[in-house]
């Protein structure tokens, strides 16, 4: 190949050098005239760490004066600048060192500033005036373990998904100052977008300059030769090893708890240390001991289930009703027992075939009803007993349980709804012409004289039945258990 065809890749190269450097810089590494150097001079501020300080003038230093505008805030201000300096150390880190095994573990005891600021904000005590800044705060808080995240997601994805978190409470804020021009409207109003844009700042420096994860110095010096610098706003390591194993080291920052939980001071002792110590017949819990005055404890469970058996035993009795209203031409019968008439039979006497009678949670009763009537219904009885002479219209069942109706004359239609337990008495002379509309019920039963015989005869109302989908549409016969 010659040197003229070798002319337009010469030039492809070239470019690709050039972005690669150009690259380099960005992130904070040395160029490529300074390889033989091993780590950044102390004077230098890398690119990605200029960026973050720009943010801090241009994003957070707005937020945090709005929350020190808002009188029932306090610190909270400050504490949040606390965190952003703390991350800022952790991007200072990256700059300088060389991205160690055990990213999380080896950053963690440089984050301790931003835990404590973190716990300080938690335990705060605010005015609930101010319980929606503070979950909108503690909700843009999660953004700040981007620091010891690696892709997927993407720390920038993760910063700015807090966002529809954090806006659910300042929207609440915004709403309640809407529409007022007042200093304190204004500055809450200033308290939301500034914090929106916030979130909004610090997921475009993470895309730009920590895609995948936070960008280390590929040769930086190893992480446990740092030395935080003043102007870095962390506090110097504690003891700093070369790298920190994973299995002394919390695994997140959320981790604070699981840290204090694990941890023994120096002299050996341990989170139970200074407790008294409670012998053997201190102990009331073992099977064996017995006290005259301990008292008897009962626990919450037997407490509940001993109302809900008292609050069974307390039946509401009212008075039984036998009334007739003209307006409708109708007979309201209600709570009637066999206790509540004399001979325990209340007797309804009907003047005009167009009345109509409706009994109502009636037990134990038997409720007779003499003369032609217009229709009858039963909603809610319990073991009770009907007898009436002829309906023009129907017999409703509806909600019952163990109800026996007879009927001495014609009725045409028995409606049967909701009941367990219902049987029916025709006379000869009725035989042929009633009919029965039945739904979600069960144990019912018709009985009625068979005149050729002479013998009372009895058969159950179908509740089984067979389905068939033929030519395109449905079909239903009773079951074979009713043949």
């Amino acid at each position: 190949m010659t040197m003229k065809e070798l002319a337009p890749l010469e030039g492809a190269l070239e470019s690709i050098l050039n972005r690669l450097a150009f690259l380099e810089n960005k992130i904070g590494g040395c160029p490529p005239s300074a390889v033989a150097s091993t780590v950044v001079e102390d004077d230098e501020v890398a690119p990605a760490l200029s960026a973050y300080d720009e943010h801090i003038q241009n994003s957070l230093t707005p937020f945090v004066e709005a929350c020190n505008g808002i009188t029932g805030l306090k610190e909270t201000g400050s504490h949040i600048h606390d965190i952003w300096m703390g991350l800022r150390s952790i991007v200072e880190i990256g700059t300088k060192c060389q991205k160690p095994k055990d990213v999380q573990g080896s950053i963690m005891p440089f984050l301790k500033p931003v835990q404590d600021a973190i716990g300080k904000i938690r335990q705060a005590h605010l005015d609930r005036k101010y319980d929606w800044h503070i979950k909108a705060i503690m909700e843009m808080l999660v953004c700040a373990s981007w620091v010891v995240m690696s892709a997927p997601p993407a720390p920038s994805t993760f910063i700015k998904d807090t966002i529809g978190s954090s806006d659910f409470w300042a929207n609440k804020i915004r709403k309640e100052y809407k529409g007022k021009e007042d200093k304190d409207a204004k500055m809450n109003r200033a308290f939301c977008d500034n914090m929106k844009k916030l979130i909004t700042d610090l997921s475009a420096y993470a895309k730009e300059y920590h895609l995948s994860g936070l960008m280390w110095n590929a040769r930086g010096m190893p992480i446990g030769d740092y030395k935080p610098s003043s102007s870095s706003g962390s506090d110097p390591a504690p003891a700093a090893a070369p790298e920190a194993t994973p299995s002394s080291t919390p695994s997140s920052v959320g981790n604070v708890m699981k840290e204090l939980a694990l941890k023994r001071t120096g002299e050996g002792t341990s989170a139970a240390t200074g407790l008294k110590k409670v012998s053997r017949e201190q102990q009331t819990w073992r099977k064996e001991f017995k006290s005259d005055t301990a008292a008897t404890t009962v626990k919450p469970s037997q407490i509940k289930a001993s109302q809900k058996i008292t609050a069974a035993k307390k039946v509401v009795t009212r008075a039984p009703k036998k009334e007739f209203i003209p307006v409708g031409a109708k007979w309201i019968v209600e709570h009637q027992t066999k206790d509540s008439n004399p001979n325990g039979v209340c007797v309804i006497e009907i003047k005009n075939p167009k009345e109509q009678v409706y009994i109502y949670k009636c037990e134990n009763a038997t409720i007779q009803i003499k003369g032609k009537l217009k229709s009858v219904i039963l909603d809610s009885c319990v073991k009770s007993n009907l007898v009436f002479e002829s309906a023009i219209s129907s017999c409703e069942v509806v909600n019952c349980k163990r109800i026996q109706i007879q009927s001495t004359g014609i009725c045409p239609s028995y409606s049967i709804d909701k009941t367990d337990g219902c049987l029916v008495y025709l006379s000869a002379e009725a035989v042929p012409i009633s009919g029965f509309v039945t739904s979600k019920s069960s144990e019912m039963n018709v009985s009625w004289l068979d005149e050729k015989s002479g013998e009372q005869k009895e058969a159950p109302i179908p509740e089984q039945f067979v389905h068939k989908l033929q030519n395109g549409s449905i079909t239903s016969d009773v079951s074979d258990l009713y043949h």
